[in-house]
């Protein structure tokens, strides 16, 4: 497919400046970039390859500030960042589109409910009563459990796994290896060892919702464990027992919140960063990569560190801290000198 600068302009609401019929049929790196393609700049730090890029057209933020104007043709939007994954994702319905039709070698319970369109892929289980809604893509060896139901729209990657009566909304991503509705981290110390504490209740994830390869949530012992509308969580993520993640909030790889935990909306929760059981985390509060949070926080806090603490006073203690080795160094010349000096003064 081509398509020229033009027409990706009406597409996006944008406004052409340079050639309006340069062409382009595939997508690069603003770095990276060679004729046919189309790019974008939405970071200051790659400015200066606006002028050295060979794509042929080029995405920018209206309010960009340029140096001097470019060769290349440009698009200006409000946010190219957005107006790239809106073209990229009617890239990936074109050359990936959904697939239809029911595997022989898939294993689909006559009691479960299956939609319009749906596309169950080979070696897929279906178990008994489960709903499957219209357009669901199931890849193969993924498994959807007794009395589960996924919404409209919905993707499960191959190996992902939807635990018995467990729920989607519409639109929810499950990639490869993730898993809905294990049993949460429950068990009662006991003199023999530890009695496991059953898990009864359910996890649902809210529409428009996308779990990264390998991530977990847990169903809640009694309740749910729930994921509001629009969460995205990157791979291998544990929300445990409980949890209450809240509308549009994300989450990078390898971080966990424990159990009764309640994360509020908009939230930013950076790499392998821990949240303690048994608090509540305020709106749009961003966590730092590798934060420990012990404590409730209430709205619009930035932290960082472990414990965690703000996010001005993390970096000044970093300060602190990379400089320890030459104080120490210090105090301890500054000892011999106290220890000389009481000693002259002693013999005095």
């Amino acid at each position: 497919m081509e398509f020229t600068a033009k027409q990706i302009a009406q597409f996006l609401s944008g406004q052409v400046q340079g050639n309006e019929n340069a062409a382009v049929n595939t997508f690069a790196k603003i770095e990276e970039g060679r004729p046919g393609a189309i790019s974008f700049l939405s970071n200051s730090k790659y400015t200066d390859f606006l002028y050295t890029t060979q794509s042929s057209v080029v995405l920018i933020n209206r309010d960009f500030k340029l140096d001097r104007q470019p060769e290349v043709t440009l698009i200006l939007v409000d946010n190219a960042y957005e107006s790239l994954a809106r073209l990229l994702t009617l890239y990936s319905q074109a050359v990936n589109p959904p697939r239809q039709g029911i595997s022989p070698l898939a294993s689909v319970s006559e009691s479960a409910q299956i939609g319009k369109d749906v596309f169950i892929g080979p070696f897929a289980v279906i178990e008994d009563e489960a709903v499957i809604g219209d357009g669901t893509q199931i890849y193969p060896h993924a498994y959807v459990g007794r009395g589960a139901k996924t919404g409209n729209g919905c993707i499960l990657y191959p190996n992902a796994t939807l635990y018995y009566g467990c729920i989607l909304g519409n639109r929810c991503t499950m990639h490869a290896g993730s898993v809905v509705g294990a049993d949460g981290f429950g068990f009662a110390p006991t003199q023999n060892g530890y009695e496991k504490i059953p898990q009864i209740g359910i996890a649902q994830l809210e529409d428009d919702v996308e779990i990264g390869a390998n991530t977990c949530i847990d169903r809640s012992t009694m309740g749910r464990t729930i994921v509001h509308k629009g969460v995205k969580l990157d791979n291998m993520v544990q929300i445990a027992h409980n949890v209450e993640v809240g509308e549009n909030t994300v989450m990078s790889a390898q971080s966990g919140i424990a159990g009764s935990t309640k994360i509020g909306q908009w939230c930013m929760i950076g790499g392998q960063s821990g949240i303690n059981g048994h608090i509540k985390v305020g709106n749009k509060v961003n966590l730092g990569a590798k934060t420990g949070l012990m404590q409730s926080t209430p709205d619009g806090q930035n932290v960082m560190g472990y414990p965690a603490t703000g996010l001005r006073e993390f970096l000044r203690s970093s300060v602190v801290f990379r400089k320890l080795p030459d104080m120490k160094q210090e105090i301890q010349e500054l000892k011999k000198e106290l220890e000389s000096l009481k000693a002259k003064l002693e013999d005095k």
